[in-house]
This record gives structure tokens, C-alpha cells and sequence, in this order.
């Protein structure tokens, strides 16, 4: 199986191969400001399944709250985080689940940063969505 994730306005694109080795939804801060949402949701896949498209891409790097360095790949014309990498997890690429506009995605079983996330905010409790603070 193949999945097509793509940035708003369609100029980067990257191909995954396969099931994801982790979906999660992370509440850290970064990950609201980035997304502009309350949470962020991600699917990870091995390197060696990734394609990526032609064309250029900005990057953003900064020191994650855990000491870990993060790589954003952002389109320069529409701004969309459209992959990521992280250092202490060379091997893998993150993709925000969003990019690949998929309803039928997997879901996330995996929640990180509970202690940042929206009290409003009820996440697949019933799911067996492991949660780590």
C-alpha cells in the first residue's frame, strides 16, 4: 500500500510505502503552535519507505522539551510542515497524518505530552491509546 502525503498547495509531495510503525498525537505546545490546533497527530514511517518529491523545501530546526533535536521540511510557497525528522530516531520519517488527507488513516495509539493537553480535550480512551506524560 502506498499513501500520497502532499503540502496545501500541492507542489511537495512524498510517498510511504506501507503501514506507519507509530501514529500519535502529541499535545506539546510546539506541536499546537505548529499545527494551530490543540494537538498535533503523526505517522511515522522507515526512511527506506519514503519517496520524496522534487522541489525546494525550507527547513526549521529546533531543540525539543525531551533535549531532542527536531528537522521540520516545509514548503516554502504555502508553508505546510510536510515531513520530519528527529534525531535521536534517524531511520524515521514523521508525517503529519493531516498531509495525507486520508478519513481512513489509521488511527493514533500512541498520545504524548498528556500533561499539555486540553482539559476539554477527551482522547480514544476506549481505544487502548497508550498515554505517556
Amino acid at each position: 500500500m502506498a499513501r500520497t502525503a502532499t503540502c496545501r498547495c500541492g507542489r511537495l509531495q512524498l510517498i510511504c510505502q506501507g503501514e506507519p510503525v507509530r501514529v500519535s498525537v502529541c499535545h506539546c505546545l510546539a506541536c499546537q503552535r505548529r499545527t494551530g490546533s490543540a494537538f498535533g497527530v503523526q505517522a511515522r514511517f522507515p526512511r527506506e519507505r519514503v519517496a520524496f518529491g522534487e522541489g525546494p523545501v525550507s527547513e526549521y530546526a529546533r531543540t525539543a522539551d525531551s533535549g531532542n533535536r527536531v528537522t521540520y521540511r516545509i514548503c516554502p510557497d504555502c508553508g505546510s510542515t510536510l515531513w520530519y525528522t528527529l534525531e535521536d530516531a534517524p531511520d524515521l520519517i514523521a508525517v503529519p497524518v493531516g498531509a495525507f488527507a486520508d478519513p481512513g488513516f489509521p488511527a493514533p495509539w500512541v498520545s504524548v505530552y498528556e500533561t499539555r493537553r486540553h482539559p476539554w480535550l477527551a482522547f480514544a480512551e476506549e481505544a487502548g491509546v497508550e498515554h505517556i506524560d
